[in-house]
């Protein structure tokens, strides 16, 4: 039995999954759970950098808190041209309409990597003027920017490989890439350590008790590392790598949906639709992206062991919000699915339901890393300040957790209507209108204190605004496949 064998008998290939009939909780979990693993070893890649560069030294480890945070700028500048392809994917999947689907994915592609070359030559290009707005320490800087600018230079395959796993997820199909997605985490986590320390002092050879071998492969090739700027290399090797497999996926066909060489010159009426629907996707990613980039702001005034600590607590976040992230991914598909087979009460209840769950789960979740915060910290740092610091981030957010998995549950069901509008006003008027002026407040008043008090108030609250607006219905008015009807007659066309 091959290896594709054994996963399909854990879990449901896209020919199995009905999502537009029968039970809804099935279902949604069989495409969450691989959508649960590859956000888990997308996760991997931040905690690989984390775990390594902290044994490189405090600096490198306060370098990378304010690198992933503009990492994340830059992707979520691009993400509404994933989002949109994945809505309308999704739709065309559920209507029936595979040649619309088709060109709906090869348009994507093709937008994606025009995107990521000009946000790439943007982050090469102005990452000083960034730095310098956001406040870095002159011992930071330098090493933030040499990080930025090979991260910004491999954003093509970067974020082509995000479009990969989006379009696969509409049209159903989450166990290719999460296969996928396995493999470039085993790369990025093998090369990484190599490209950070080099041969000599490489902590790795102590991990795996081999003595002797480094100061050979020192003697013989004379690398000594590239520290911060190592990381960055071996995450877009990894990438790029990834991002080749789902192009050769994407063509072939065999797994999800098709793309074709034939269809992915621009076409400009269809960029137009996909800015329509996906325009407000970025504005919601790149308003979670700029709340963190603003916090830095305040964090940075703050010594650098609570840079660290606020470093540190964002990725124990997006280990614990993986369960709301996938669920929320589930809930697009299933929700553009059945609203493209004019299924709207079904939608409904997948968004009520996912809701929920999450709320359950993560409130579980946040009681455990209440009690063991301080060992959770210490998995990154021994820097006894850091473990401190960083346990009290984690103590006074973990309780709130549930709200954070409502708002996300819902916010998929707002994209996969098309309504990406309204996922992208919940987000600005929880992290910029809320937590933002919570956390200028709460710092000038209590410290760091408050700056992790208004983490947990704007969650709260922001998980009561999603419930209370998908509540009044306005996502039934209108959806995405209704828009591009007019666009059947047009892409029909093309494929003639």
């Amino acid at each position: 039995m091959t290896l594709r064998e054994h996963l399909n008998a854990i879990f449901k290939s896209s020919d199995q999954l009905n999502l537009t009939s029968g039970g809804i909780a099935k279902p949604l979990i069989y495409l969450s759970i691989p959508l649960i693993i590859t956000n888990l070893l997308q996760v991997t890649y931040n905690l690989a950098d984390t775990f390594w560069l902290g044994q490189h030294s405090t600096t490198s480890l306060a370098a990378i808190s304010f690198a992933f945070p503009m990492v994340f700028f830059l992707i979520a500048l691009a993400l509404g041209v994933s989002v949109a392809g994945s809505v309308l994917v999704a739709q065309y999947t559920g209507a029936g309409q595979e040649q619309q689907a088709e060109y709906a994915a090869s348009q994507t592609v093709t937008y994606s990597v025009i995107t990521s070359v000009i946000l790439g030559a943007f982050g090469y290009v102005f990452v000083d003027d960034v730095l310098g707005l956001l406040g870095a320490s002159p011992e930071v800087a330098p090493l933030v920017a040499d990080y930025m600018r090979v991260y910004s230079v491999g954003l093509v395959s970067v974020f082509g490989f995000f479009v990969f796993l989006a379009l696969m997820r509409g049209y159903g199909d989450t166990v290719t890439p999460m296969l996928v997605m396995f493999g470039s985490v085993v790369i990025n986590i093998v090369v990484d350590p190599f490209f950070i320390f080099g041969f000599e002092n490489n902590p790795l050879f102590g991990y795996l008790g081999i003595r002797g071998l480094e100061t050979e492969l020192f003697a013989l090739t004379g690398y000594a590392g590239s520290g911060i700027e190592g990381a960055a290399i071996a995450t877009v090797l990894s990438r790029t790598l990834a991002f080749g497999v789902g192009l050769v996926i994407l063509f072939r066909g065999t797994h999800g949906v098709q793309i074709h060489l034939s269809e992915m010159s621009p076409d400009l009426e269809y960029g137009r639709r996909l800015i329509d629907i996906g325009m407000p996707a970025s504005v919601e990613g790149t308003a979670r992206a700029l709340s963190i980039n603003l916090l830095l702001v305040i964090i940075a005034v703050f010594p650098e062991t609570v840079v660290a600590a606020f470093g540190i607590g964002t990725r124990v976040f997006s280990v614990i919000f993986l369960p709301a992230i996938a669920f929320s991914q589930g809930v697009e598909t299933m929700t553009g699915q059945n609203i493209g087979a004019g299924k709207i009460d079904r939608a409904e209840r997948t968004n009520h339901f996912g809701a929920k769950v999450m709320l359950l789960v993560l409130s579980g979740l946040g009681v455990l890393v209440f009690f063991a915060a301080e060992p959770i910290v210490s998995v990154f740092t021994t820097d006894p300040e850091v473990v401190a610091e960083g346990a009290l981030f984690l103590r006074y957010t973990a309780l709130t957790f549930g709200f954070m998995g409502v708002m996300r549950a819902y916010s998929g069901g707002f994209r996969g209507a098309g309504k990406t509008l309204i996922a992208a006003v919940i987000s600005i008027l929880t992290l910029g209108v809320i937590r933002f002026p919570l956390a200028w407040i709460g710092a000038e008043r209590f410290g760091s204190e408050g700056v992790w008090l208004a983490f947990a108030v704007s969650t709260v609250i922001g998980g009561i605004i999603a419930f209370l607006w998908f509540g009044r219905g306005t996502w039934r008015d209108g959806n995405v496949t209704d828009e591009q009807k007019g666009l059947e007659d047009e892409t029909m066309a093309v494929d003639d």
